[in-house]
């Protein structure tokens, strides 16, 4: 049968009976635009991540866009964020006509190293966008210090660390704008696109509120210039059904990860390194191997999936080639990606499964 790296038919059949209520109830309502279910989503997601609002988006991208528009982000501007990340978090920079500016990761945890930060703020530099990359919270007290000293807004990218703690606190709510994604692969993932900006600001989440609708607060009355970025109702109606299981899922997911540890504890690979403040949720169990692509070729041949995140870095990416950045600028993410490899884990893996995966990977090293 072989092993895949998620596994969303089994998450269906487990709460297919509520999905389906939930799904043929907003059907039966004709409303699918901003609806009751979209309001109460907000409402229970930003309770779950301990912050005063929650505003449902399209898309994590699309969350990470208005964020930037709310703050009048754009022309001439520098925003600082990680390479070693997808491109959505520096490709919305780049669609405001702000210039990304990247600085190198952390080596263990695969995050935006603070104490490069420093040297790349300019007096056009604006925000910093630190990514919670894999499901662990980037070291945020060092870069909100900095964020703080130079008056700067700290946007949380934590597409994929929904209820991820640092120090305690959930992510999203720690800087000034959190941005989560609702993507299927993610750990609280939809039947399709969706997104949420979280914020303590009441400003700013009513000025999101306005953007994400053509910048309108009064039907066909436009305030400001703004997109089409909302979360459909349908969707919202799935998450909140899903929601009520996160934790238990989160859970799930943090045993796999301690039981791949274990397993793979003498062997050649490095396995995840979580910095002692942190509790990372595993939205991707993610090893450093050298030899990786032939690894990853051996598990496929063997029926295990496996996944790159992320193969080529922002810098060097032909998109961002206006940026003039080369080959060995940022080392360590260079470095990751030839050396990343994220192995199956969601809720549902058996025990028997990564105990599969963990002893192909020791037989590759033999």
């Amino acid at each position: 049968m072989g092993i895949s790296l998620l596994d969303l038919k089994a998450q269906y059949r487990e709460i297919k009976p509520e999905i389906d209520e939930a799904v043929l109830n907003c059907l039966s309502s004709g409303h699918f635009i901003l609806g009751e279910n979209v309001s109460l989503l907000e409402e229970e997601v930003a309770a779950y991540c301990e912050v005063k609002y929650g505003i449902g988006v399209a898309s994590g991208t699309d969350a990470l866009l208005l964020a930037l528009m709310a703050y009048g982000i754009g022309p001439q501007d520098e925003v600082i964020t990680s390479p070693f990340t997808f491109i959505a978090t520096a490709e919305v920079i780049t669609l405001l006509g702000a210039k990304p500016v990247f600085v190198d990761i952390d080596q263990q945890t695969f995050n935006l190293s603070p104490d490069l930060i420093k040297e790349a703020i300019t007096p056009r530099t604006k925000a910093i966008i630190p990514v919670h990359l894999y499901g662990q919270a980037a070291d945020l007290d060092p870069i909100l210090n900095l964020a703080r000293n130079h008056n700067l807004k700290m946007i949380e990218d934590g597409a994929q660390a929904i209820g991820a703690r640092y120090k305690g606190r959930r992510i999203g709510g720690i800087g000034d704008v959190g941005a989560l994604s609702f993507f299927p692969a993610k750990n609280l993932g939809g039947y399709g696109d969706g997104g949420m900006v979280l914020t303590n600001d009441e400003e700013i989440a009513g000025k999101i509120k306005k953007l994400r609708v053509h910048g309108s607060s009064k039907k066909y009355h436009h305030s400001l210039i703004g997109i089409n970025g909302r979360l459909d109702e349908l969707q919202a109606a799935i998450l909140r059904v899903k929601l009520k299981r996160l934790e238990e899922w989160t859970k799930a997911r943090q045993r796999n990860a301690s039981y791949y540890n274990q397993l793979l504890e003498d062997s050649p690979v490095t396995t995840p390194r979580v910095l002692p403040f942190n509790e990372h949720v595993y939205n991707q169990y993610t090893i450093r191997a050298n030899d990786r692509d032939r690894l990853q070729e051996y598990l496929k041949e063997r029926g295990i999936d496996s996944a790159i995140h992320y193969p080529i870095p922002l810098h060097l990416q032909e998109a961002f080639a206006y940026l003039s950045y080369k080959e060995g600028d940022f080392k360590e993410s260079e470095r990751a990606a030839q050396q990343v490899l994220s192995l199956p884990n969601y809720p549902e893996l058996k025990e028997s499964q990564i105990e599969e995966v963990a002893s192909n990977i020791k037989e590759f090293f033999c």
